[in-house]
């Protein structure tokens, strides 16, 4: 063991000796590769315009190989709309409560529990026993006082005869014609009895107010009710008028200027959007006061709605279409990257990227309308942005299309035996 030990050490004593004596040699034939990494990569960026050209705001890493592979699309001048896009909240024109009028017991219901009711379709009647005989009562008494009106004229006519003949005297004529007066009030005092009665019984069939939707009914035939009732039955149903209908959203307030004006032209077409459904209409009215803890304004549109398509409370998707821009250059919003500096994209030219700040004017449909920055017919990176740096040279490539869903695959699953 020991003898194995010495031949070891021996070995590495010989080899340590031969480095250190030809260690000269070594370092020249070994020196300008060590050296070379460093070297080679400050030269590489050097000369390497994509590295010392990245625009502000982005850092990215230069691509010193083949260039990088981007989906370009050429700009050009096309009309687009002037929208302004807002979420907005549908509401009923009239929401109509319906209560009672009098103290009564409900008799019948009419109507059910959902129904579309037109105006003045017979919803609820109340119990108008007391309120007909009443009203019979009033009838006799009037025929009763006419009776005595036309006594009173012809007594009248004997004392004005007798009177002209001197076998009268005054004080019967006047007499008589006090009578007749007094008999003619009462006669009016007994029809508006009467009229008050018929008002009173046409409380006991309470109609619908409007055209629309009724909600729930609380109350249900034998049910007493009242007016002083202030309970949450007290209201035996809710009308909601849904068509037309109103759509209320909020817009800032730098738009309300473009609004306005769009107004004024003539009536602002509206659109509701409800699961890429369109219903448009027409602007209603705008709020007398901007809302200075948001900076917004409430405005509201009128929307025909016979199909119901749009329903009380319901979120929508609101474009209201100012008017058209007939020569806009747009691209695809995929294509705006943000930096610190603002908004900006990649244009292609010879084959080279170049970092191009934009101003925006307005993003609508996944398109973004350009203000300045880009002119009719270059062409803008859509796609593989992401490695992109200014300087850099670009392979075009032709878009991805969708791979097409494969028809067997259902027939696949099917057949696959089950465990």
């Amino acid at each position: 063991m020991g003898i194995v030990r010495a031949a070891v050490f021996a070995s590495i004593i010989a080899i340590g000796g031969a480095a250190y004596v030809y260690r000269d040699d070594v370092m020249r034939q070994v020196g300008p590769h060590l050296g070379m990494g460093k070297e080679a990569k400050a030269a590489e960026n050097q000369a390497s315009p994509a590295a010392g050209a990245q625009p502000q705001g982005r850092r990215g890493r230069a691509n010193p190989g083949a260039g990088v592979p981007v989906v370009v699309t050429t700009i050009g001048k096309k009309p687009m709309s002037v929208v302004i896009e807002a979420v907005g909240t549908v509401q009923a024109i009239a929401s109509i409560q319906i209560k009672p009028r009098m103290d009564s017991q409900i008799m019948k219901v009419n109507v059910e529990e959902g129904a579309l009711v037109k105006e003045g379709d017979l919803l609820f009647e109340l119990d108008n026993r007391t309120l007909k005989a009443q009203l019979g009562m009033l009838e006799a008494q009037i025929r009763k006082t006419k009776a005595q009106i036309e006594q009173a004229k012809r007594d009248n006519e004997r004392a004005d005869g007798l009177l002209s003949k001197g076998a009268g005297t005054a004080v019967q004529r006047d007499t008589s014609a006090t009578n007749l007066k007094s008999l003619e009030a009462q006669l009016e005092s007994d029809e508006a009895n009467r009229q008050a009665t018929l008002t009173q019984l046409s409380y006991t069939e309470i109609r619908a107010p409007v055209s629309g939707r009724i909600g729930s009914i609380s109350s249900k035939a034998g049910t007493v009710v009242r007016v002083a009732d202030n309970t949450a039955t007290a209201t035996l149903a809710v009308i909601n008028q849904v068509n037309p209908i109103f759509v209320s959203f909020a817009i800032p307030q730098v738009l309300l200027p473009d609004l306005r004006a769009a107004m004024a032209k003539g009536p602002a077409r509206v659109d509701a959007i409800v699961n890429d459904k369109r219903q448009s209409g027409t602007m209603a009215f705008i709020e007398n006061t901007v809302d200075p803890n948001t900076g917004t304004v409430t405005a509201k549109a009128r929307i025909d709605n016979g199909n119901e398509g749009l329903w009380p409370g319901q979120f929508v998707k609101v474009e209201v279409i100012l008017g058209v821009e007939p020569e806009a250059i747009s691209v695809s919003a995929a294509a705006v990257q943000l930096g610190p500096q603002g908004p900006y994209v990649f244009v292609v030219k010879d084959g080279v990227a170049d970092v191009r700040p934009v101003v925006i004017k307005r993003t609508q449909g996944g398109v973004s309308v350009i203000g300045t920055g880009l002119e009719d017919g270059e062409s803008v990176v859509i796609d593989g942005q992401l490695r992109l740096v200014s300087g850099a040279p670009v392979i075009i490539r032709p878009p991805t299309a969708p791979a097409p869903a494969s028809p067997t695959a259902p027939a696949a699953a099917a057949s696959k035996p089950r465990g």
